[in-house]
């Protein structure tokens, strides 16, 4: 009988398991299933040049449609499944039809959190996820003139940038007391707090927003503290949460995430989880993790779909991320948290600077801004488990390249 996988979510994550699905040589049915009616595309754009107009819609495509038909890959659009039966080894889909699998991966991703606040609801107060969310945002800035981001996060931030381009007022309200601070170390959100203000942007640290105001579409954004900041238009930007609820339901264990083995396959040997829904074990850091970036939904996608084909491949790839905002890019490897040390490369104000983390000497991270060189080698030296020279990483003018040797 022909084997067949079953994948729920058509993200980067799931479309890149299908897609390696067949480079592996499985020969087996391939179902992937979409909640949305469009075909897997590339999110990082939406906060970006999409937003701003300057990427088409079909250039966010991750393949043509042509691909999905060519590698027999059955690409469910505008269906949800409603449950998953791990006994009979089938997932029900909301309109009552069910798939059967002999393996299943669920790559749900993460949708935001969302603001439970009154005036939530008002017209002009968006969040940012998908195309849909993006089309809808486009419009509304360009008819605003004073924009509230709650939260200054990479996509609160980003969004943040493209308003100001647009020539909006742009406040950004964060509870925390620096910006980037759940993705980033204290160098780079000094960056980008500077960069912002340079651009006009005021930001309010350690606020939170209490509520919404005004009379059927906002018109200001009340702080805890009473204050109310003018705005014709809100974007809420506080960070996502993983889908878990299907795992759950299924019983399979879930702790931030749905919790997987270093192969992504969870508890159950018929089930695998990838991309920003999965908490896995890195044997890089020597803990549990779950990551929001397109550089892992690709890479444990990739693994996934190795050993759903029947390898095992153990994932262990350097996380790395990057966001761009005006016209400065910064690129990560690597992640920060538990560092003892920090060490920065490049004059303050300098257009191309870096940041490297290390704990008890040895390299875990480095942020790079405009700094190519520097992010390519922090990458190798990170998967390396190297202890580069702190007064080489400091120095500009060095050759970052010795530190490979």
């Amino acid at each position: 009988m022909t084997e067949r996988i079953v994948i729920i979510g058509a993200g980067q994550a799931g479309a890149q398991a299908a897609a390696s699905l067949r480079q592996e040589g499985f020969a087996g049915a391939v179902a992937l299933i979409g909640a949305e009616a469009h075909p897997p595309y590339q999110r990082p754009p939406l906060s970006k040049a999409y937003l701003q107009g300057a990427l088409a819609r079909d250039r966010l495509w991750l393949r043509p449609a042509a691909f999905y038909e060519k590698e027999n890959i059955a690409l469910r659009l505008g269906a949800r499944v409603a449950r998953i039966d791990r006994a009979a080894r089938r997932v029900a889909l909301d309109t009552g039809e069910a798939l059967a699998y002999d393996r299943l991966l669920i790559a749900t991703g993460a949708p935001p959190r969302r603001l439970a606040c009154p005036g939530a609801d008002l017209a002009g107060v968006a969040y940012l996820r998908g195309i849909d969310d993006s089309d809808a945002l486009r419009p509304l800035l360009a008819g605003a003139r004073r924009l509230v981001v709650v939260g200054a996060g990479y996509i609160g931030l980003e969004v943040a940038a493209v308003a100001r381009k647009a020539g909006l007022a742009v406040t950004a309200v964060e509870a925390a007391e620096r910006a980037l601070k759940r993705v980033a170390g204290p160098p780079v959100s000094a960056w980008f707090e500077a960069l912002h203000r340079a651009h006009g942007v005021e930001l309010r640290f350690g606020e939170t927003v209490a509520a919404f105001e005004g009379r059927g579409r906002v018109e200001a954004a009340v702080l805890a503290s009473g204050e109310a900041i003018a705005c014709d238009a809100v974007l809420v930007a506080i960070g996502a949460a993983p889908e878990t609820g299907l795992a759950a339901a299924a019983g399979l264990p879930v702790d931030d995430g749905i919790v997987v083995d270093e192969t992504a396959r969870t508890e159950d040997p018929a089930v695998w989880a990838a991309g920003d829904c999965a908490n896995f074990p890195s044997p890089l850091y020597g803990r549990r993790m779950r990551l929001e970036s397109v550089p892992n939904a690709i890479e444990q996608a990739k693994a996934a779909a190795a050993n759903m084909a029947g390898r095992r491949t153990v994932y262990d790839a350097v996380p790395w991320f990057w966001s761009d905002q005006y016209d400065a890019k910064l690129q990560t490897a690597g992640i920060g948290a538990g560092a003892d040390e920090i060490v920065e490369r490049g004059a303050p104000g300098a257009k191309a600077r870096a940041a490297w983390y290390l704990r008890e000497g040895r390299l875990i991270a480095v942020d790079a801004l405009n700094d190519i060189p520097a992010f390519a080698v922090g990458k190798r030296l990170i998967a390396a488990k190297a202890r580069p020279s702190p007064k080489t990483l400091a120095d500009p003018d060095a050759d970052l390249k010795s530190l490979l040797t």
